[in-house]
């Protein structure tokens, strides 16, 4: 980096944690009978909040960037890589997302290419970016594409409700009440599918996530009854998901396949893109490494994939996938959860169908502070000394 480069001139002073769990309501109209997930899918009925595991990193200006990792249920291990190793390996270095980026993944290859110290290295490098586009005094979108859109389109991410078609079909309905066109299920049932296309309309997009249910004769069965219904993608259809062969034998029976959420890392994404496993990649930012790693997805790919985003998230990330989407060739929705807040951290927070995103420098992340602050469980402030007394939790 030049020394003429303002970003050489900062270095990160300090990473606070903050730990917020914020609860919400599905909407269910009655408890699911036959719930076909386990308990750590967060669209499970066993989720009544949500946690979101944020960053906020401070810079020796005074330049504060916000970020998030994976967690829900894993996010005790995720702030352990945080606060013991990856942070720490952050601190008082120069502000350049990309070189820490590069530097923490090779450092931490040997603890796998996916999982909580991956998480953790893309919450610190979201918040980098974050810094940068501050520094050059533009929204994040506009950084990575000058002519990108002010506004996103979204599609409504339905939780699990029991493969019971009658309330798919209420909870398809109450989505397009709120203005959204598509839809993704989390249902793995025959009746429950076909009862949101008859709701949805012929034409909708309709998607279906069934979380690495199958395996290949079951996945293969399931395609071929799912065939009448025009999906847009069947998503993570397989249990192992990395087995490419056995996705590529899928992919030829007429549905497109998605995953990606769960690659380990960018390279194992564009291997099974590569491979022709999978027709729809969905790197999820707070997952695969943050904006440092998503960029190679920004531009149409060569081997005619469809890039869309992977987001459960309601903190920085969503805010940071929706920059991403903002930014993206080729125009794709955002993914927001069909979930009542019954309040909001940020203005994006919330489910809508069209998201206007702010025109500041930066991410664009603006936490209400008083509903972090009642929501938050645990905080911790490493680098500077903590003025608030809050240094150890």
């Amino acid at each position: 980096m030049p020394a003429s480069d303002p970003r050489a001139e900062q270095t990160i002073e300090s990473v606070q944690l903050l730990r917020v769990r914020m609860p919400f309501n599905a909407a269910r109209s009655a408890e699911p009978g036959n719930e076909s997930i386990d308990e750590f899918n967060a669209s499970s009925r066993t989720f009544t909040s949500m946690e979101s595991l944020m960053v906020k990193v401070t810079t020796s200006e005074g330049l504060i960037g916000w970020g998030e990792a994976f967690g829900h249920k894993v996010n005790d291990v995720t702030w352990a890589a945080l606060e013991s190793l990856v942070a720490p390996f952050y601190l008082n270095k120069p502000a350049d997302p990309e070189a820490l980026n590069d530097q923490a993944q090779r450092a931490f290859h040997a603890f796998g290419r996916t999982g909580p110290v991956l998480y953790a290295i893309s919450a610190l490098d979201i918040a980098l970016w974050d810094i940068r586009a501050q520094i050059a005094g533009k929204p994040l979108r506009q950084l990575l594409n000058p002519v990108a859109r002010n506004r996103v389109r979204a599609y409504a991410s339905l939780v699990h409700y029991g493969e019971d078609p009658r309330e798919v079909t209420l909870q398809i309905s109450r989505a397009q009440g709120l203005g959204f066109e598509a839809f993704k299920l989390h249902e793995s049932s025959y009746p429950a599918v076909a009862a949101a296309r008859a709701q949805a309309g012929a034409a909708a997009p309709l998607m279906v996530d069934v979380n690495c249910r199958w395996n290949e004769a079951d996945a293969a069965a399931a395609i071929d009854s799912f065939l009448p219904l025009n999906l847009r993608w069947l998503e993570e259809p397989l249990w192992p998901p990395d087995d490419l062969d056995a996705h590529r034998r899928l992919a030829a029976r007429g549905i497109a396949l998605a995953g990606g959420e769960n690659a380990s890392g960018a390279e194992a994404l564009d291997a099974a893109l590569a491979a022709g496993a999978l027709s729809v990649a969905q790197p999820s930012i707070g997952k695969i490494g943050g904006f440092s790693a998503m960029l190679r997805y920004l531009s149409p790919r060569t081997d005619a994939a469809v890039v869309v985003p992977h987001c459960f998230y309601y903190g920085p990330a969503q805010v940071a996938t929706a920059q991403f989407i903002a930014a993206m060739s080729r125009e794709v929705q955002l993914e927001v959860p069909l979930l009542i807040w019954d309040e909001h951290l940020h203005p994006l927070h919330a489910a809508r169908a069209t998201l206007d995103l702010p025109d500041i420098p930066g991410l664009g992340f603006t936490p209400d502070m008083e509903v972090l602050e009642r929501h938050l469980i645990d905080s911790r402030l490493l680098g500077a000394r903590d003025p608030a007394g809050r240094g150890e939790r």
